[in-house]
Formats: C-alpha cells, structure tokens, sequence
C-alpha cells in the first residue's frame, strides 16, 4: 500500500481525467509509476554503467569490432563496402549493397 500526497492542481487534473474516461484514479497513477519506473531504471543503469567506463573498469567498442566479433562483417553477409567509381559516384549496386543488387535483377528479369 503506497499513499501520496500531489498538489492540487494535480489532484484536480486526475479527477478529470478519471471522469472523462470512466477510469480511476489509482489506474491512473500506477500506469504513470509503471510507465516511468521502466525509464528510471534505465537511468540508472546508464549512469553506472558510465561510471565504470570512465574509471576504467569497462570498455566501449566500435560498431566495427562488434560485427567482426560477430561474424557479421561485410563478405559474410554478401555486401561488400563502397566503394566509389573513378568520376567519385558509388554505383546504384555498391551503394545499397544487397538490396541494389535484388533491384537490378528484378529490372533484368522484368
């Protein structure tokens, strides 16, 4: 059992509410706790998690070194990085990768 006490204009902003709506005040104010603890919790664990970065006991990594990590660098997911032509522009293929090629071979097919 939780009991708050919320200035006026407050209560009165939820009384209105509740009316308007057929709902009850307590629905009201447990979605807003449920809702903001979420983001709360969230804070926290940000801020430790800052903390330990910046007093070295953990690192970050790059996107770069996740992927390759992961297995998922380019040649594994069958693009490969653009690269730009000799007048500077990237070719339609190399500069949407996987999908540029399913484009143009739909265009080829049609």
């Amino acid at each position: 059992m939780l009991a708050i006490r919320l200035p006026a204009d407050i209560e009165k902003r939820l009384d209105q509410l509740a009316k308007r709506t057929g709902r009850t005040k307590t629905w009201y104010v447990r979605e807003a706790i449920l809702n903001h603890l979420e983001d709360l919790e969230d804070v926290y664990f940000a801020d430790k998690a800052l903390k330990a970065i910046r007093e070295g006991r953990s690192r970050t990594y790059t996107q770069e070194e996740v992927e390759r990590s992961l297995g998922l660098d380019d040649h594994l997911l069958g693009t490969r990085k653009k690269e730009p032509r000799k007048n500077g522009r990237a070719t339609p293929v190399e500069a949407n990768g996987v999908h540029g090629r399913a484009r143009r071979q739909t265009r080829k097919s049609a």
